[in-house]
């Protein structure tokens, strides 16, 4: 067998901008105005992050903690370097991790966890999830029931918790302030449940406890955590989710958060480099900027695959705006599938075409998806998708945003696309 390693794909996503949108079928002069606005507005947010004591947390976080892993001698002692180290530590350690907290950085690390690990992750035995734990959010709006079915799986009542590596659990604590009373009160809640199953020990308890947050002392300095992790107090909420809130539980279930930069890394050059014309982040701010001004319009993120759902949740807290008047919508459109294609099978001869499908057999199952929602297509060329988008009536328009695939490195270019084109949009 070759020790060679396949090069990973690293195809750019794209940008298609609603039809009543688009700035190059605009008058010379508004394009003129909008383009001059935009490059004032990329000029701003670049001059920021260059200033910005903290190294930018927006903008440049993602190269920031690249650079740092990828300095030799100096490797040990990167933050990335730390992350990678807990979470193989945990995941040695325990079956299943709760990631507690309600800010950007938690809602991303789940937007991580759904679009790139298996779509069943937590229903395969730890043989098929390869040795890695399970992986469980807390989140905000709290609910009684909800504690009470998680307490069910890590700390039944009446069952006494042996040694068994598939009885242990962990919490990653991030962002409790950002739940309030609430989400201080879950933490609670989960670690006197957490100090009851390891029998009383502390210094247990210490080892399953990984506190992120943005001041020193509280939680990790009372028990004494063995990997504590402290982030940005105003690095941007945005930025969160490329900070341990958001790679340590991608990286405790073995998802790849080095090619997850390495997408984020690849969208800062674009932005930074790439004219209006081209370049998806200007031309998506562009269009967030002209909702705004007609109407109050919002972004309603819709799309074909199960896996991008938690997207538009996580871009709602990003941008802080409430579903109102006409929505615009924004539909995720992914170009192939990451695993080999699924092929209709024939049926056995006593059920021949019983369902009427004979004449499907043999046709790969994303060629099948786009045929059936074929006459629906309006905004994206029906023969260049696999996965067809959820278009909007006349009233609604609707522009899209294409993944080359769902994998690491396309879900990295999309969260920091749409951390790039809120901080453009609030400075145009």
């Amino acid at each position: 067998m070759s020790v060679i390693r396949p090069k990973l794909p690293e195809d750019p996503i794209e940008y298609q901008p609603a039809a009543g949108f688009v700035l190059a079928g605009s008058s010379p002069d508004r394009r003129d105005v909008a383009e001059a606005g935009l490059e004032r507005a990329r000029k701003n947010v670049l001059e920021r992050a260059r200033k910005d004591l903290l190294g930018g947390a927006d903008v440049v976080g993602p190269d920031q903690l690249l650079d740092a892993y990828n300095v030799g001698g100096a490797r040990a002692s990167s933050q990335l370097f730390a992350v990678l180290q807990a979470a193989r530590r945990i995941r040695d350690t325990v079956d299943r991790v709760i990631v507690l907290g309600d800010g950007c950085g938690p809602l991303g690390a789940r937007v991580i966890f759904e679009s790139c690990a298996h779509p069943c992750h937590n229903d395969l035995s730890r043989g098929e999830r390869g040795g890695r734990p399970r992986l469980s959010f807390v989140v905000s709006p709290l609910d009684n029931d909800a504690m009470q079915g998680l307490l069910d799986l890590v700390a039944p009542a009446g069952k006494p918790r042996g040694s068994d590596l598939l009885d242990q659990w962990a919490i990653i604590v991030g962002g409790t302030t950002d739940g309030g009373a609430g989400m201080a009160a879950a933490t609670r809640l989960l670690l006197a449940a957490l100090l009851e199953s390891v029998g009383g020990d502390h210094a247990e308890l210490a080892h399953r406890v990984v506190p992120i947050t943005a001041q020193a002392g509280g939680l990790a300095a009372s028990l004494g955590c063995a990997s504590v992790f402290t982030i940005p107090d105003d690095g941007g909420a945005g930025g969160a989710v490329f900070t341990p809130q958001g790679l340590l539980p991608a990286a405790v279930i073995g998802i790849d958060v080095v090619r997850l930069l390495q997408g984020a890394a690849a969208m800062n050059r674009r932005f930074c480099e790439a004219p209006v014309a081209d370049n998806p982040v200007l031309q998506f701010a562009a269009v967030s900027r002209l909702m705004a001004e007609q109407g109050g319009m919002v972004r309603v993120f819709a799309s074909a695959s199960s896996q991008l759902s938690a997207v538009g949740r996580w871009h709602g807290r990003l941008t802080a705006t409430a579903h109102r008047g006409l929505p615009l919508i924004t539909n995720l459109v992914v170009r192939e599938p990451r695993r080999d294609p699924l092929i209709v099978p024939a049926l056995a001869a006593c059920a021949a075409n019983a369902d009427g499908l004979d004449h499907l057999t043999g046709t790969a199952w994303p060629d099948l998806l786009a045929a059936t929602h074929a006459v629906h297509a309006s905004s994206v060329h029906a023969s260049s998708v696999h996965a067809s988008p959820v278009h909007a009536s006349p009233e609604q328009p609707s522009d899209a945003i294409l993944l080359p695939r769902v994998d690491e490195h396309s879900i990295g270019q999309l969260l920091q696309f749409l951390v790039l084109a809120n901080l453009v949009a609030s400075r145009c």
